[in-house]
């Protein structure tokens, strides 16, 4: 399963490279959230490669598929193209994510940075790698020494989102919004980052980086220190020495 995962994100992830900034079509799919034909195409070749592969697994993604399948399935969350306002914009910060569920639980996770060739991946009990060396988390643990990713729409909460956005910027080092969860994610899980908050991504934006971060020896949960699961929106990620101080500042009324 890892091997075709990999090839999946990779074929698609050279298929991005080629056709960067060669946008003609953007799709409107809501407010201020865009596609084009080349999400759709880098969907359709990781897809073709899945379902050649298992035949009878399910499949969840970002272009063509929002509801969930049912718990007991083989479930691979994809996005082809995270990041796509970047793309659009010719900035050289998109990755391809694909994860594997089963039973509603992530055990497999694929994150390729086409730019960069950086190939992230991580299996349940087995560890977290990029290009083949092991990662771990960052070892800091004073949170005024963290550096945070902080890339929540604002408008979708704008209160309560800028009221946590002031309480951690007070509190922390340094904030950074790179407009992908593939790459952030995939930096938390290294240890190029300690702290990651999203208010509003769904499964396919960072069921891969879950699975890393975890592997990684991090923390992945619901902005409420819950556990994370396929059906809700938003995440706090962090390389677990932090966790605890971050929920209190994200939660605070």
């Amino acid at each position: 399963m890892l091997k075709t995962a990999i090839l999946a994100a990779q074929k698609a992830g050279d298929y991005l490279l080629k056709n960067f900034g060669k946008v003609k079509k953007i799709i409107k799919k809501g407010d201020r959230n865009l596609a084009t034909e080349i999400d759709l195409t880098a969907e359709k070749i990781i897809v073709d490669i899945l379902k050649k592969k298992f035949p009878t697994h399910q499949i969840l993604s970002e272009e063509t598929e929002k509801d969930l399948i049912e718990k007991e399935e083989f479930l691979w969350i994809i996005d082809p193209l995270d990041g796509t306002h970047n793309y659009i914009h010719k900035i050289e910060i998109f990755g391809v994510s694909i994860a594997l569920s089963y039973k509603d639980e992530i055990i497999l996770g694929v994150i390729y940075l086409p730019f960069t060739k950086e190939l992230y991946w991580a299996q349940k009990n087995k560890g977290s790698f990029l290009n083949r060396k092991r990662i771990k988390v960052s070892q800091v643990k004073i949170l005024k020494k963290a550096s945070v990713s902080f890339d929540s729409a604002i408008r979708i909460d704008k209160d309560r989102i800028l009221k946590v956005l002031g309480r951690i910027s007070e509190s922390v080092f340094n904030i950074r919004m790179f407009g992908s969860s593939a790459r952030v994610l995939s930096y938390l899980a290294s240890g190029k980052l300690d702290i990651a908050i999203e208010f509003s991504d769904y499964a396919w934006d960072c069921a891969a980086g879950k699975i890393l971060i975890e592997e990684a020896g991090g923390k992945f949960t619901y902005l409420d220190g819950s556990k994370w699961s396929l059906g809700k929106r938003g995440y706090l990620a962090s390389n677990k020495y932090l966790h605890s101080q971050v929920l209190k500042l994200v939660n605070s009324p």
